[in-house]
């Protein structure tokens, strides 16, 4: 019912600074309803949610690991996500995925909880 689509992924040099985008479209949907997290999955690693923001936007959640580094915001005229993504380290190489849900409040970073998926985007940090 609902496309998610990232973009914005790449090679960089550590310390290097990138942004994702996820654009969501299909008919009817709205911020309103929905929240979005980011997930990133590392080759051989699991599938580790590191950011959501609930569909009030009054709520966003950072994992330890990228918390001060990164900064997840949205345009609601745009119905597109934004993850801003700064000071990346090596093990910040990941495909990176994002995911819609839609919870009665707040946000969440289980991948069984996700209703919609994109297909990801991979992110390389490398010298």
């Amino acid at each position: 019912q609902f496309q998610l689509v990232e973009s914005g992924g790449g090679l960089v040099q550590p310390g290097g600074s990138l942004r994702f985008s996820c654009a969501i479209s299909g008919p009817g949907f709205t911020f309103n309803y929905y929240a979005i997290t980011w997930f990133r999955q590392a080759a051989g690693g699991i599938l580790e949610g590191i950011s959501c923001m609930s569909k009030s936007d009054d709520s966003i959640w950072y994992a330890d690991s990228v918390k001060g580094r990164f900064t997840m915001y949205r345009d609601s005229a745009k119905n597109t996500v934004y993850l801003q993504m700064n000071d990346l380290k090596s093990w910040d190489t990941a495909v990176y995925y994002c995911a819609a849900d839609a919870p009665d409040l707040g946000c969440y970073t289980t991948s069984q909880r996700m209703d919609y998926w994109g297909k990801g985007t991979l992110v390389t940090v490398s010298s």
